[in-house]
């Protein structure tokens, strides 16, 4: 298994599959690369060499105490890039790692960076402040915290209901879905996966997205329960010189079923335009 080290000494996994432009993907909270499992195959039988990495503190990375915070997370992505030698770079992140990739391609990613893709993303900002009226309540995040410090392998469980739509009628989310993501979820350092809440809740993206000047396309569930639309994609569309927003009708969160094969057709179409 490939491993990296960043300048620090954090020792990061990554998997690094197929040949041709390079597609970066980013995962979400608390997940790791096996999120994107599907992503990664389809894009490199497509002529594409798809590389995914275990955020640190996440998965088979190192179960990190300090850095858990966007900033950091961003330079380990841009020491990676770099490491790798990769230009002409499509950089993909879903909800953390959304946040991850807008920060990356924003502040490291001039000159490497070609296009970039958010799916369920947490820009420009997730909590409720002043300049941010239309953000969830800070308590909720508080809520998240609490959870995982009490009981993290009941909260993880309990939050795939949300996470797939599972909640929902009509819902055909395989119990194996809601299994993996709380396989995913406890191979997360505890002291990681607390701190990554305010990364993703607090930090402001809004003049990242401001001045990204590559082509975004801004992939995102209007029934998304964890990070509700109207705050997210909806509001970074408006915020991006050349962005592309596709609203899909009754998807969740969790990138699964239907939504996925259709996300994945729309991927491939966005990197090739």
């Amino acid at each position: 298994m490939p491993h990296f080290t960043t300048t620090d000494g954090t020792e990061l996994y990554y998997t690094d599959q197929g040949e041709g432009q390079p597609v970066l993907l980013s995962h979400g909270w608390p997940l790791s690369s096996d999120a994107w499992q599907v992503e990664v195959k389809l894009l490199a039988d497509n002529g594409y060499r798809a590389i995914a990495h275990d955020r640190r503190g996440h998965g088979r990375s190192a179960k990190t105490y300090t850095g858990n915070d966007m900033d950091t997370y961003a330079k380990d992505l841009a020491e990676l890039v770099k490491h790798l030698d990769l230009t002409n770079l499509v950089v993909i992140g879903h909800s953390t790692g959304g946040g991850e990739v807008v920060r990356y391609a924003a502040q490291h990613g001039v000159g490497r960076v070609a296009k970039v893709i958010t799916v369920g993303a947490v820009p420009p900002q997730m909590v409720k402040t002043d300049s941010n009226p239309d953000g969830l309540p800070i308590e909720v995040f508080d809520g998240i915290r609490a959870g995982v410090l009490k009981d993290a392998s009941q909260f993880y469980r309990d939050l795939t209901e949300a996470f797939f739509g599972a909640n929902r009628d009509g819902s055909n989310v395989s119990q194996g879905a809601k299994d993996d993501f709380w396989r995913q979820g406890m191979l997360v350092n505890l002291a990681a996966a607390y701190d990554c809440i305010k990364a993703f809740s607090e930090t402001d993206f809004t003049e990242d997205l401001k001045s990204l000047d590559v082509p975004i396309f801004l992939a995102h569930g209007d029934d998304d329960q964890i990070v509700p639309i109207g705050a997210a994609a909806i509001r970074s569309a408006e915020l991006v010189k050349d962005g592309t927003l596709k609203v899909y009708p009754g998807a969740p969160h969790g990138i699964h079923g239907d939504y996925q094969s259709e996300l994945g057709k729309d991927i491939l179409a966005f990197i090739s335009k």
